[in-house]
């Protein structure tokens, strides 16, 4: 259940409408507020204060219809330019990286400020009187409503400079890493001790009874959709309830298809068809990948921006080397991290749920191979990934993860020495390659 609402508030939070919504609730119930005190505040208490708006009913429409067509114009100008904002992102670094400028909490606040103005200016403007029947001035409020659109100015020139500036490629590249850097900490919370081996290198088949792989249950997926997390606390009280042990077969970040298998239950005998909803609601799915359970995710969005940059149409090396740098500083932070084991137990030491964990392998492999073979034929580039290698090994804790930094870094020579037609290059890499592996072999 925590799992399901924590995706639930991710999914909500994260839309570009929850800040001006909250922040235009906020400005209604400031109106109502500030306009209720007005109608019990002294006449000579109001003109005491010098600095309270002082005129009458006429030049109170005046300013609130003022604000308020000045503040909705332009909320439009801000919506049209986040929207081009948009565009050029989805063209030049990704679509995947749409998601990070619509959370953008600078953004949300400069539409909410200008819609919660507005929506303050309406809900004022309907209770200022004037006529036979007695006229009414809500001085206080409409003093509120002067600083609201003095605030909005400031905004104004914030979300110039803030716009101007989250368009930067270095910018975009700083930003994701500052996601990647809390999920690594929201993932693998724990350090990981030096000697100690992997647990995901521990053999699932042979820890698995021999009449699981005989006799075991396949659960088939209702849905069609990314694996964006899995309730795994949902999934060990079913198993615990029914004396099952369940095996997963897809990680979060992973697209399963309906009718694809889910999991595989043992004993059978003890599956009632009626638990396959229950399984099945323990599968979060939907229709793009989240870093709510998905490291790689993360990695894959500056994987994309490095790879954009290495196309013929960009040939932007140097935004591929930024993009490098900072998989190498995150990958050194997972490096010194205990990555979760595959095995899960009940209270009495029962093997109950067994899942796909990703493995220090797979995640080297996400951040350099395609960056690999796209930078072939740019020698700069290739340096690049030698020094984000060897930057990565004084973080290494455990042997196994070493020897996987040593294949990637002779992966790396062979791509760059395929393509390095010119002698002195080939000579460079060659050199790089061996002081690589000296470093990794300290």
């Amino acid at each position: 259940m925590k799992t399901k609402i924590l995706n639930f508030w991710h999914s909500f939070s994260s839309s570009y409408w929850f800040v001006p919504a909250v922040m235009a609730t906020i400005s209604i119930a400031l109106s109502l507020g500030t306009t209720a005190f007005d109608t019990v505040l002294p006449r000579d208490v109001t003109e005491k204060i010098g600095w309270l708006y002082s005129g009458g009913p006429e030049g109170a429409r005046s300013i609130l219809s003022t604000v308020a067509g000045s503040m909705i114009t332009t909320a439009g100008v801000v919506f049209s330019i986040t929207i081009v904002v948009l565009s050029l992102t989805s063209s030049q670094y990704g679509p995947r990286l749409l998601g990070n400028f619509i959370r953008d909490t600078g953004t949300q606040v400069v539409l909410g400020t200008f819609i919660a103005t507005f929506i303050y200016c309406l809900f004022t403007l309907r209770v200022v009187r004037s006529g036979d029947s007695g006229s009414f001035v809500p001085h206080l409020s409409i003093t509120i409503a002067i600083v609201l659109a003095l605030a909005s100015t400031a905004v104004l020139i914030y979300f110039i400079h803030h716009i101007s500036t989250s368009i930067q490629a270095d910018s975009i590249i700083t930003a994701v890493y500052r996601d990647l850097n809390a999920a690594i900490d929201r993932h693998f919370p724990e350090q990981q001790d030096h000697g100690v081996g992997e647990p995901d290198r521990i053999d699932v088949r042979a820890a698995l009874p021999e009449e699981f792989h005989r006799d075991g249950w396949p659960v088939a997926s209702d849905n069609s959709g990314y694996l964006q997390a899995i309730d795994f606390d949902g999934l060990m009280r079913t198993a615990v309830e029914n004396d099952f042990i369940l095996s997963l077969h897809s990680r979060p970040g992973e697209f399963i298809a309906a009718g694809a298998h889910l999991v595989t239950v043992w004993p059978r005998e003890h599956w009632d068809e009626k638990l396959s909803s229950r399984v099945n609601s323990s599968f979060i799915q939907g229709r793009q990948r989240t870093d709510q359970q998905d490291i790689e995710y993360l990695i894959y969005q500056l994987v994309e921006v490095a790879l954009r940059a290495l196309s013929p149409g960009i040939n932007d090396p140097f935004t591929a080397m930024t993009c490098i740098n900072w998989l190498s500083a995150g990958l050194g932070r997972i490096a010194q991290r205990k990555f979760p084991s595959a095995f899960s137990y009940d209270d009495k030491g029962n093997l109950r749920l067994v899942s796909v964990p990703v493995s220090f392998d797979q995640i080297v492999e996400a951040a350099f191979g395609q960056i690999r073979n796209a930078a072939a034929s740019h020698v700069q580039v290739i340096l690049c990934l030698f020094d984000a290698i060897a930057a990565i090994a004084p973080h290494i804790r455990v042997a196994e993860r070493r020897k996987v930094l040593e294949h990637h870094a002779e992966l790396v020579m062979q791509s760059g020495r395929e393509m390095a037609h010119i002698k002195d290059d080939s000579r460079a890499i060659g050199e790089r390659y061996e002081r690589t592996l000296q470093v990794l072999r300290k």
